[in-house]
């Protein structure tokens, strides 16, 4: 298991780096995974939305994009990029009266559960994924 954490075009600074990737292998488990390697790049708004109009053809901000380079031999490990725009979850955090580190949990959870093949984009689908970031974050709370 390896999960690193870099910057592209921001200056952000995760706090708790080995905790949280101590956190995130428990969630693969507890999804019936095993955490592979994972990179977490903290990028800015330009270049989170850049990346959604060349990759994946949206023209609009996101708080993350998920790259999925796991299981493709159905190893049940999990591997990938997970690219998340820190203006966006600042954003958020504000509207969902929250602080930034709580969203940005969420949203670095968000991303291993997408790895873990849990999808968003029907209704059903995104209610089931914030009840699995909620119970996910009731574990890092428990964590520390």
């Amino acid at each position: 298991m390896s999960v690193r954490y870099h910057t592209d075009d921001c200056t952000y600074r995760l706090p708790a780096k080995r905790l949280t990737a101590a956190w995130l292998a428990d969630v693969a488990r507890a999804e019936g995974y095993e955490l592979g390697e994972v990179n977490y790049i903290f990028c800015s708004a330009r270049k989170l939305l850049d990346m959604n109009r060349q990759f994946l053809g949206h023209d609009y901000f996101t708080d993350v994009i998920t790259f999925d380079y796991g299981d493709r031999r159905r190893t049940r490990v999990v591997a990938g990029d997970i690219f998340i725009d820190v203006e966006t979850v600042a954003d958020n955090a504000r509207l969902y009266g929250t602080t930034r580190l709580e969203e940005m949990r969420r949203v670095i959870v968000h991303g291993v559960l997408h790895l873990c093949g849990q999808k968003d984009k029907t209704p059903a689908a995104n209610r089931q994924m914030h009840r699995k970031e909620d119970k996910y974050l009731d574990f890092w709370r428990l964590k520390r």
